[in-house]
C-alpha cells in the first residue's frame, strides 16, 4: 500500500533489522507487564518524555546537495504520501526525510563507492538482490529525470494527494520503464529510503527533533543503563537522545557525515 497508517509504519519498521526494532518493541511490550513483584526494588520514575507536538503545517527548508528543484519537488511531495502526517505527529515531510535521501544520494554511498560496477549486467533472481548498472545516484536521477518529463504538463507536486498515491502505486506495480530504471525498483528504493530516513538517528539528516522516536517511545542512544540494569517491570519513558547528541542536548555532527543538524 503507498498511504500508510501508523500502525502499518511501524510494522514496516521490521524491515530496519535489529537497531531500531528490539528496543523500540521493549518499550511497548513494556507498558503491558504486570507490576513489579514485591522481591523487586522500588524504582524512582524515569524522567517523562514530553508531549507530542502537533505537526507543523509547513516542511523544514534545506539547501539540498544533490537534488535540483524539479527532484526535491517530487521526492519531497512523494515522501508527504509515503508516510503521511496525522492529527498528532508529523509524517516523513516534517521529518527531514528529503533532506536525508538527499545527503545520501550526496555521499559516498549515492555515488557507489563499494559497488561492483563491472557486470555483466542481466536480470537476476529476487534472491540476488540488486542487479542494475546504476549507482543509487544514478538510479534516482534517472528515474525522477523520466518521471518529470512524464508529468510536465501536471507536476507530481501539483497533482491532489489522491492521484499521487494513484500515481505511485502504479510505480510500486511494474511495468514502467523509467529512463532505463524499472519504476517497480525505484519505488522500493525510494521507500527504503523513507522509512531509513525517519527512523534512523538525526545525525544523518532526518528523523528532525527526533519525531519518529518520540513516537514510537523509543530512548535512542544512551551510553548506560547502568541505573537502571536490576530494576524490573517497570515501564522506561525517557527523552530520546541522538548518537551524536552531548550532556546539553547539542547534537555534534561528524564532519565526514554531511548531515543537518534538527
Amino acid at each position: 500500500m503507498v498511504k500508510v497508517s501508523r500502525r502499518t509504519v511501524l510494522k514496516g519498521v521490521g524491515a530496519l533489522g535489529a537497531s531500531v526494532l528490539p528496543i523500540a518493541a521493549a518499550s511497548g511490550a513494556a507498558e503491558a507487564q504486570q507490576a513489579p513483584t514485591p522481591e523487586a526494588q522500588p524504582a524512582a520514575p524515569a524522567p517523562t518524555a514530553p508531549p507530542a507536538p502537533a505537526p507543523s503545517s509547513t516542511a523544514p527548508s534545506y539547501t539540498y546537495l544533490f537534488f535540483n528543484t524539479d527532484e526535491a519537488a517530487f521526492i519531497e511531495a512523494a515522501v508527504a504520501r509515503l508516510i503521511p502526517k496525522d492529527d498528532q505527529w508529523g509524517g516523513a515531510l516534517e521529518a527531514g526525510v528529503s533532506n536525508y535521501i538527499d545527503k545520501e544520494m550526496a555521499s559516498g554511498w549515492g555515488a557507489g563507492e563499494r559497488l561492483y560496477r563491472s557486470g555483466p549486467w542481466q536480470a537476476g533472481t529476487p534472491s540476488q538482490g540488486y542487479q542494475l548498472a546504476f549507482t543509487p545516484a544514478e538510479l534516482f536521477r534517472t528515474a525522477m529525470r523520466a518521471i518529470n518529463a512524464e508529468l510536465s504538463q501536471t507536476p507530481f507536486a501539483k497533482m491532489s494527494p489522491a492521484d499521487q498515491d494513484t500515481y505511485l502505486k502504479g510505480l510500486q506495480a511494474g511495468g514502467k520503464d523509467l529512463g532505463g530504471v524499472p519504476s517497480a525498483e525505484f519505488f522500493a528504493e525510494l521507500w527504503e529510503a523513507t522509512i531509513e530516513g525517519f527512523f534512523s538517528d538525526p545525525v544523518y539528516g532526518g528523523n528532525q527533533d527526533m519525531l519518529s522516536w518520540r513516537m514510537l517511545g523509543f530512548p535512542g542512544a544512551y551510553a548506560s543503563y547502568y541505573d537502571l540494569v536490576d530494576q524490573h517491570g517497570i515501564k522506561f519513558d525517557r527523552a530520546p537522545t541522538s548518537l551524536a547528541e552531548n550532556i546539553h542536548g547539542h547534537i555534534t555532527l561528524d564532519p565526514g557525515i554531511p548531515a543537518r543538524s534538527p
